[in-house]
Parts: C-alpha cells; structure tokens; sequence
C-alpha cells in the first residue's frame, strides 16, 4: 500500500490542509509532506496521530476485510487485516477481523531487531494486554520500564503513554489484545 498516497487522499476528502492535519496531530507540515510524497515513512505512533487527527482508524486506514451482512468466525494466516504501516526494519501490526465489528481487537505484532512503536509515546483509551511468543521486547509504560521474553506478558491501562522497542537480536512476536478496539 502507498501510505503517503492513501493520506493525502483522505486528508483531502476531509476538506484538511497539510498545515490544518499537521497542527491536529502535532507534527510539522512539512512532516506531512515527506509522508505523503513517500520520502519518508512514518513510524506507527506518528500514523496514529495522523489518522486520530483526520479521525480514521488504522483498520479503516489500511481496509478491512469481514463485512457487515457476513460475519466470519474463523481466520487463516492470511486473511488477518494488516493496520499498520510494513516495510523491512518496521513494525507489523496485523489484526484478526474487524475491529469496528467488536469490543475487542486482536493483534500479531511482529517487530524486526531494533524496530518499535516510534520515539513518540502512545496513549489511547481502555486497556491492553499482550504475551511474547517470540524474542523479547522493551516495554515502557508511564515510568516503567521491563524488558519481556517468550512466555512473558503486560496488562495496562492504554491511557499510561507507552511504547514497544525490540531491543534483541531476533524478531519479536506478540500476541495482543485492546478494549476498545482503537487501531
């Protein structure tokens, strides 16, 4: 998907400026620009922003694939929603179904060595909970910083600023969950 094309065509249909889209979002307009002429990719904090500024959702965003009248219960690896923006060294947020359908998003988080959630804390309404099935991860919430291997899990109240960094060697996997659904 072309991240910066998919923006500057929902920014638009909103009726927003890049200068208007960059003061909601706190970001710069010429951070909006870069992003949208594809020179530069946002981190997933800094999508976040964006799309909460427009508002969108990141599932809206990125488009979903169970539909109203058809429900599905059951989900190959395939067929999960990717919500975030995918690249090599960048976090992968896929999620299971459709958010906007339920109370509770689910999600496989994949981030390479080194990758993470963006140097901008995120913070949303609910709560979050999530357990490593691969590698290990750092996690800071609020003050709090732990670092979690395989086996390892967090719960927390998504309104703490938090953010995810993959500090090891290997790539880390994470199986999450959020109530509400926010992505």
């Amino acid at each position: 998907m072309d991240i910066g094309k998919r923006l500057k065509k929902i920014r638009i249909q909103r009726g927003l400026s890049q200068r208007e889209l960059a003061a909601r979002a706190g970001l710069t307009n010429g951070t909006i620009s870069l992003i949208e002429t594809d020179k530069t990719s946002p981190s997933v904090a800094s999508l976040k922003s964006l799309l909460d500024a427009i508002p969108v959702s990141m599932a809206e965003f990125f488009g979903a694939i169970e539909e109203a009248d058809s429900p599905k219960v059951f989900f190959r690896a395939n067929e999960f929603t990717r919500v975030a923006p995918d690249g090599p060294g960048q976090v992968s947020l896929r999620q299971l179904g459709n958010a906007r359908q339920h109370t509770l998003q689910v999600l496989h988080e994949t981030y390479p060595p080194g990758a993470d959630t963006g140097p901008e804390f995120l913070a949303h309404e609910g709560e979050e909970a999530g357990i490593i099935t691969r590698g290990q991860i750092e996690v800071t919430v609020g003050d709090a910083i732990q670092v979690l291997g395989v086996g390892d899990g967090y719960l927390f109240d998504s309104r703490l600023p938090h953010r995810f960094r993959n500090i090891g060697i290997e790539e880390c996997e994470i199986v999450s969950a959020l109530t509400p659904p926010v992505f």
